[in-house]
């Protein structure tokens, strides 16, 4: 039998953050397009399927890369837990295409249904693949997008570290990726108002393109929705920022506090931690 073809390091890792930030943009594009163009489902439908869809996605490349399948993350983890920068470009790079190929094929898949639902490309369907200010109705301008976008990544960053800090109460190493993805449907239920919950810039950047592209121009790029003229760098730069700030809340007010008791974790419980977010 030929010898199984081996992916080198780095290259591994990065095939293993494209296809689980994929497996999440399945999940969560495709529910957005079900409710938006075959009226099928609700907003917790909504929030159910993103939880699902990181939960699959971590289970796909947890073991492989840590599963950041989220810059924001990515970033967090370098700043705070050592991962190495030279890593965070192409982990970057390899989200955003893995969303922007999920987005394709969601797309693709729902094209009667997005066309007959809205024939003219509209605000109606945009969101189908990227975020909204006030998903589109309500009326929520720039700043409290922003706002909203910090405060909810910081969130996440918080409760990703807590669920996964082998030095605290961790769930056992193949229960991590179903209490994060709970984390995601709990922030989609109180936190999905103001913009949408993207929480994540490869998850709303890489569909954005793909809808500029075809053919939804600048409702998606540079983000034109009336009240809002640009909001293309909401998504982006309010979870990045947020992302630090809830990395470092954690670290001052829940790590440094555990290490100060003494509760630094074993070597081997500390590896069972690093399923999900690699500490390298």
């Amino acid at each position: 039998m030929a010898e199984r073809l081996k992916v080198p390091g780095l290259l591994g890792e990065l095939a293993a953050e494209f296809a689980g930030t994929m497996i999440l943009i399945l999940f969560g594009v495709g529910v957005v397009a079900q409710v938006a163009g075959g009226g099928i489902g609700d907003h917790d439908s909504i929030a159910w399927a993103w939880g699902l869809g990181v939960m699959l996605g971590v289970y796909v490349a947890g073991r492989i890369s840590g599963a950041h399948l989220n810059p924001a993350v990515t970033i967090a983890l370098a700043a705070f837990k050592g991962f190495e920068w030279r890593k965070v470009a192409p982990y970057s790079i390899a989200q955003f295409l893995g969303a922007f190929v999920a987005a394709l094929l969601v797309r693709w898949n729902y094209t009667e249904v997005l066309h007959a639902a809205d024939p003219g490309l509209t605000i109606k369907t945009q969101g189908v693949f990227s975020t909204l200010p006030g998903n589109g109705t309500l009326p929520v301008g720039e700043w409290g997008a922003f706002r909203d976008q910090i405060i909810g990544t910081a969130i996440l960053l918080f409760l990703i570290l807590a669920i996964t800090d082998a030095a605290g109460t961790p769930p056992a190493a193949n229960l991590a990726p179903f209490i994060i993805g709970l984390l995601v449907v709990g922030i989609g239920m109180a936190w999905g108002t103001d913009a949408g919950y993207a929480i994540n810039p490869a998850r709303d950047f890489g569909p954005r393109f793909f809808a500029w592209i075809a053919g939804w121009g600048k409702i998606a790029i540079p983000g034109d929705y009336g009240n809002v003229n640009s909001y293309l760098w909401i998504p982006i730069i309010g979870p990045f920022l947020g992302g630090l700030i809830g990395a470092y809340v954690y670290d001052f007010a829940i790590r440094d506090v555990l290490i100060a008791r003494g509760e630094e974790p074993s070597a081997e419980v500390e590896e069972r931690g690093r399923t999900v977010v690699e500490e390298d």
